[in-house]
């Protein structure tokens, strides 16, 4: 484990690195990097790449550790612009109440086959059901939070300085948890049949985050979060009083998965409207995940404090840059079947070339992520990182 920890401090420490800091921090500055950064996240294909039979460490504890730092270094060797940090994140520990966030479990059908689908479980069936929602109170925990602080320094401090982090807990996106709660389908038939159902649902979503968001903020133990890859950044604003990081200091990140069908009226009134109440708190904020937002993109752009518009693949990537030009950084995603499936690199390779050229001038990330195969071609991420970075350079 300490020699893992090791490795991964050399690359923290290496030239490259800190131009790889400096390629995220220009392009979210709406400076002119030397090029576009180029990123990928493998999540369901990390098994591919790194199997659990291929973990040494048995204990819980530093198998997970074992995991990450095994990543990092999976990441650097396939060369995309992974930034390293040269500590240990410890998170600062929180006790809610009630222990489910929300009042209610949150269940979920499986299909039973390994790397199969899921479906709504959803406990608010009736509007009976809604009385059992309750707002969540979050309480910091120092006693559990100093034992892993110093669990981790013990192991690790003399190579990696340990570094207590504090998030805000629970997220912007509000209709994630909406539909967990609700279910998709019924959620999709209340907008139409029983609107102030929604409203109600999307009211008590939008406070519980509010509420803990302001509660963990009143501990003084934020910490920056513009570390890290598509949100790599200066820092945020000026401290508050005693130099206490407040919301204005950090990134907000949010999307509309679950309301990519819905209409942009619609959508404006049953969900931005009451993701703005939040974004507003944050000092720069960034929208959309995988949806497509071609039909949205004036609303998205009135959002607060708006940096990043993630362009998805379903999202017309020149209707984006007609609207956004260079106000704004453009978060390209990129299609994992598109990138894992081809039996060959040219489709991939003329995708890359022909987005880097229509994005020349834009201040732009190229991202993929949502992976959940390789499908048997283990070098694939090697590949698309090296065209995607040879993309970026001819047309910076």
């Amino acid at each position: 484990m300490r020699e893992l920890a090791r490795e991964v401090a050399a690359l923290a420490a290496a030239p490259e690195n800190e131009a790889i800091k400096q390629r995220w921090r220009d392009v979210n500055a709406l400076r002119k990097p030397d090029r576009a950064p180029v990123w990928c996240r493998p999540v369901g294909a990390w098994p591919e790449l790194l199997p659990d039979d291929a973990l040494r460490c048995q204990d819980h504890w530093l198998r997970g550790i074992e995991r990450g730092f095994q990543r990092i270094l999976i990441k650097h060797d396939i060369g995309d612009d992974t930034p390293i940090e040269p500590d240990f994140a410890v998170g600062a520990s929180f006790d809610v109440d009630p222990p489910n966030i929300w009042g209610v479990d949150i269940k979920r059908h499986a299909s039973g086959v390994a790397g199969g689908a899921w479906a709504y479980d959803p406990p608010l069936k009736s509007p009976d059901d809604f009385a059992k929602l309750r707002l969540p109170c979050y309480t910091y925990n120092d006693d559990k939070t100093q034992r892993a602080l110093s669990q981790a320094h013990e192991l690790l401090g003399d190579i990696l300085p340990v570094r207590l982090v504090c998030n805000p807990p629970i997220g912007a996106t509000l209709c994630n948890p909406a539909t967990y709660l609700r279910g998709l389908t019924e959620i999709m038939m209340d907008m139409a049949t029983q609107p102030e159902l929604v409203h109600r649902l999307m009211a008590h979503v939008r406070d519980s985050v509010l509420g803990a968001m302001r509660q963990v903020e009143a501990t003084g133990l934020l910490t920056p979060n513009n570390t890290g890859p598509m949100t790599c950044s200066n820092p945020i604003g000026e401290p508050g009083p005693a130099g206490k990081i407040t919301l204005k200091n950090l990134w907000l990140m949010a999307n509309s998965q679950e309301f990519d069908q819905v209409s942009p009226t619609m959508w404006d009134e049953f969900l931005l409207a009451y993701q703005k109440p939040i974004y507003a708190l944050f000092g720069h904020t960034g929208y959309g995940c995988c949806e497509s937002l071609t039909t949205k993109i004036d609303r998205v752009l009135s959002i607060p404090n708006l940096r990043i518009f993630v362009c998805s693949a379903w999202t017309d990537l020149s209707k984006v840059i007609d609207r956004v030009g260079t106000d704004y950084v453009i978060m390209w995603r990129q299609k994992a079947s598109a990138v894992v499936f081809p039996n060959d690199d040219a489709t991939i390779q003329h995708d890359l070339d022909e987005g880097a050229r229509q994005l020349q001038g834009c201040r732009y990330q190229v991202v993929l992520r949502e992976l959940q195969t390789l499908a048997g071609h283990m070098n694939r991420l090697h590949v698309w990182t090296r065209l995607g970075k040879e993309a970026a350079a001819k047309y910076a």
